[in-house]
């Protein structure tokens, strides 16, 4: 039995649903945001610690949004952003529940704050096609973090070395491996199933 840690940015939610551009592609035409503001003002300062779960994420936006978009609500701002990057990746879902099948564990091992995990588990519905979540909010670190591997490797009680992480971030899978996890560099167009029989 194998148990696979995948990554969700990337490698299983690509972008928009409508054409998988990047999800704030339309961010100024839409909101009248520039998105070059948005990363100085927020992204760059507040981030780090929205995603290792020190901060929430709304309070830490309203602030941000009443300086420069005081006409847009920090909610009105998480729905854009949430329902533009939910384009799934069926292929990939697909080739999960072939492994599922199979007796394998399936689990998300991905950067997140609370949110949008839980979005990404509830309303996306990929709660129903894994067998768990770990995520950097809840676990207190982010990829590529030793402790995010080590949390994980102590949670479900498996030794590294049965652990496989499929990431698009070289940084990331770099530290699985160091940490003895097997590690799949995801590559668009690339197929599961044959990756891990590879891996």
């Amino acid at each position: 039995m194998q148990t696979i840690m995948m990554d969700v940015d990337g490698v299983l939610v690509a972008g928009r649903p409508k054409d998988g551009a990047h999800l704030f592609a339309d961010l100024e035409a839409d909101l009248g945001i520039p998105l070059a503001t948005l990363q100085r003002e927020f992204f760059k300062p507040r981030w780090p610690a929205i995603v290792t779960g020190q901060k929430p994420l709304l309070p830490e936006l309203a602030e941000v949004l009443a300086v420069i978009a005081p006409t847009v609500s920090a909610q009105t701002l998480v729905d854009y952003w949430f329902e533009n990057d939910s384009r799934l990746e069926e292929t990939v879902v697909t080739e999960m529940a072939a492994l599922r099948s199979k007796g394998h564990r399936v689990y998300l091992a991905t950067n997140q704050e609370h949110m949008r995990a839980s979005y990404l588990m509830d309303v996306m519905g990929l709660g129903k096609h894994v067998d768990g979540i770990f995520y950097s909010a809840d676990i207190g670190h982010r990829k590529p973090a030793p402790e995010f591997y080590d949390h994980i490797s102590r949670s479900i009680g498996t030794a590294p070395r049965q652990i496989t992480l499929v990431d698009d971030t070289e940084h990331n899978v770099i530290a699985a491996r160091e940490a003895g996890w097997t590690a799949i560099h995801w590559q668009a167009g690339m197929s599961l199933l044959p990756a891990l029989d590879t891996a």
